[in-house]
């Protein structure tokens, strides 16, 4: 059964940077698509970005150019990078998987497991 744990959420200052880490337990993060996604308060979930197994990235166009995803196969984990962070940004942070994807999405009806969320607080 797959476990994913999200970490460093963080209140940070307009403009500022945070990285965003996913600890993954009974799924490897090389296989399949591994992705980032966010929940605005009254909001329906949507997706930040996505990595799949050949390293093949997809970013919203909101967060393009600012923020970074990547996998450490060794370690199990997946990563954001956020810069130049915005008030925009603030928002619930979700990792989310899935083994059977072929290539980086961003829809979340086809992802399988879900992190628990952790928070990210911009302020302006």
């Amino acid at each position: 059964e797959a476990h994913l744990a999200e970490s460093g959420g963080a209140s940070v200052q307009d403009g500022g940077s945070l990285r965003l880490s996913c600890a993954a337990s009974g799924y490897f993060v090389r296989g399949g698509c591994v992705s980032w996604f966010r929940q605005f308060p009254g909001k329906e979930r949507e997706g930040v970005a996505a990595i799949d197994r050949d390293g093949y990235t997809r970013y919203a166009d909101s967060v393009k150019g600012r923020f970074t995803i990547s996998r450490d196969n060794a370690k199990n984990t997946l990563s954001l990078l956020m810069n130049s962070l915005k008030p925009e940004d603030t928002a619930m942070y979700y990792c989310a998987a899935s083994p059977y994807c072929a290539y980086a999405r961003l829809d979340a009806s086809r992802y399988n497991y879900w992190g628990q969320g952790t928070q990210v607080t911009v302020s302006s």
